[in-house]
């Protein structure tokens, strides 16, 4: 479903910055420099009191990486008194080291090394705890050894990329115990995420008030208050005006500082109380949601955070939890590589069933590196761009409610479908663990010495026939051909199904209904 954002008069005013920074890069020289100069240095002013940044520089940049492209820039030029003169040749006798967490957006190191000029050894990939249930934090231990071991082999510790709220599951890494690291090894810490927003707020968790102690944070005030194209903002602490500016952070260059007119605007028309009350408002909604998975059976939800996380999930009796124990231990069976990705299969379904119906939730299907595919809702970066109220959440619970008994109960007749299908002469079990139903079954007719070709026609015609007949049938299950992409031909794929079905009797209907078409068609 296309999804229309709600632009507003607050988006108009970020988009009316754009074409008034035109207009007033046309000024003369003086007139310019001081209007953009009390613009740049308003809209610096104003962020760092929002949140809570003391005497902070800031940066603004279209892409959100930029802030902490330049700071690595910086640190280079810092770190590296020669670097202005001897480029990339200072860097072979001391190899810089740039820290980021295993739970850092995708991609994030690999672009940095690229925009840098630096070999991807220079990346290091720091280990996170990702269990279900716990903070998806850095393993700081482990941080501290390897800075050790880089410091001992010649190397030259430079930057540790902090999270406030993972892109994943919105989780803050410790990022007071970080700083200490970092104030040990002289490294620099920069610290992103969605949590940053609610530094805002007048009450701020210790884990997130620790980030007003780092040298630099990435804002993304555009999905945090549903402003349409207005800058990313770093907000940074440094001493050397002059390195700044060699590193790109500020520039001589009026027209430059014009890019901070969008938010200036935009922070203007809002006032302090409008941003707090949005930013408010996305934590209201993600604590009303909580609240209400915590009393749902078969829903798990990971850590509370500003980003709601969670799955289907069906707990086992003490008896199923033994033999699942012996299972559990033996890493390699299938049935638990099996049963991972069927409620990773039923996961994704629940969420785009969720996201279809509920789309001012803004709720979207995160993959997760330990407990796997998980329905997201991150409204501190869509409500104020869909305008999510209060009711669409209460929406989303009961949604959410009536899909819970459907998808238990077809995890549950699965099992028995399956050997229903296999006793069955006629039929053909499917095996596909991607699909989101009862299962897949292939009508088998007698092939009587057919060639290969002839032989597939014909199953084509009679699956195809049958699947026509079953949908003429009077009965809430649903038949199809499967997805639209890498499904496997000639079958009958089954949705989701609810408990009051007689697995045994749709399988022999399904069996009948397939040998009257056989038979029908030899006539």
């Amino acid at each position: 479903a296309c999804r229309l954002q709600n632009v507003g008069e607050q988006g108009h005013m970020a988009l009316l910055g754009h074409s008034l920074a035109a207009y007033i890069s046309v000024l003369d020289r003086e007139r310019l420099r001081k209007l953009t100069t009390r613009i740049l240095s308003d809209t610096t002013l104003w962020l760092c009191r929002l949140f809570r940044y003391e005497n902070g520089s800031a940066y603004y940049h279209e892409d959100d990486r930029e802030g902490l492209l330049k700071i690595c820039r910086l640190v280079i030029h810092t770190r590296y008194e020669d670097y202005t003169i001897e480029g990339f040749n200072v860097l072979y006798t001391k190899q810089p080291v740039i820290y980021i967490s295993s739970a850092a957006r995708t991609g994030l190191g690999q672009a940095l090394c690229n925009q840098l000029g630096l070999p991807l050894s220079c990346m290091c990939r720091v280990p996170c705890n990702t269990m279900f249930g716990s903070q998806h934090q850095m393993d700081v231990a482990l941080l501290d050894r390897v800075i050790k071991d880089d410091v001992e082999s010649g190397k030259l510790p430079l930057l540790l990329v902090a999270n406030a709220g993972t892109p994943g599951a919105g989780h803050t890494d410790k990022l007071g115990r970080l700083k200490e690291l970092c104030e040990q090894y002289n490294m620099w810490l920069h610290v992103e995420g969605v949590n940053l927003a609610t530094l805002a707020l007048g009450y701020v968790s210790s884990s997130v008030l620790a980030a007003t102690k780092c040298d630099s944070m990435t804002l993304t005030l555009g999905s945090w208050l549903g402003l349409p194209a207005v800058p990313a903002v770093t907000l940074y602490r440094h001493e050397d005006p002059s390195l700044s500016l060699a590193a790109g952070l500020t520039s001589n260059q009026p027209v430059e500082k014009l890019r901070a007119l969008p938010l200036w605007l935009s922070l203007q028309y809002l006032g302090h109380d409008g941003i707090v009350e949005r930013i408010k408002h996305a934590s209201q909604l993600s604590q009303r949601l909580l609240e209400n998975l915590k009393n749902l059976d078969f829903i798990k939800t990971s850590v509370h955070s500003p980003v709601v996380v969670f799955k289907f999930f069906r707990e086992y009796s003490n008896r199923d939890q033994t033999s699942h124990a012996t299972q559990a231990s033996t890493i390699q069976h299938p049935i638990i590589s099996n049963e991972r990705y069927i409620y990773d299969t039923f996961n994704q379904w629940l969420g785009e069933q969720l996201a279809q119906l509920v789309p001012a939730s803004g709720v979207d299907v995160v993959e997760l590196e330990d407990e796997g595919t998980c329905v997201r809702f991150s409204p501190l970066m869509t409500s104020a761009v869909l305008g999510t109220e209060i009711q669409d959440v209460d929406q989303l619970v009961d949604c959410l409610k009536m899909k819970i008994p459907v998808l238990t109960s077809t995890l549950q007749l699965r099992e028995e479908f399956e050997q229903e299908v296999r006793r069955t002469v006629g039929l053909l079990y499917i095996e596909d663990l991607s699909w989101p139903g009862l299962g897949v079954v292939r009508y088998n007719c007698h092939s009587d010495g057919k060639n290969d070709d002839k032989q597939e026609k014909e199953l084509e015609k009679i699956n195809t026939e049958l699947l026509k007949k079953l949908n003429e049938l009077e009965s809430d299950l649903t038949f199809s051909l499967g997805p639209e992409f890498g499904g496997q031909k000639n079958c009958v794929y089954i949705g989701m199904v609810t408990e009051d079905l007689d697995v045994s009797e749709l399988v022999e209907t399904i069996a009948a209904t397939g040998r009257e078409i056989e038979e029908n068609s030899r006539v």
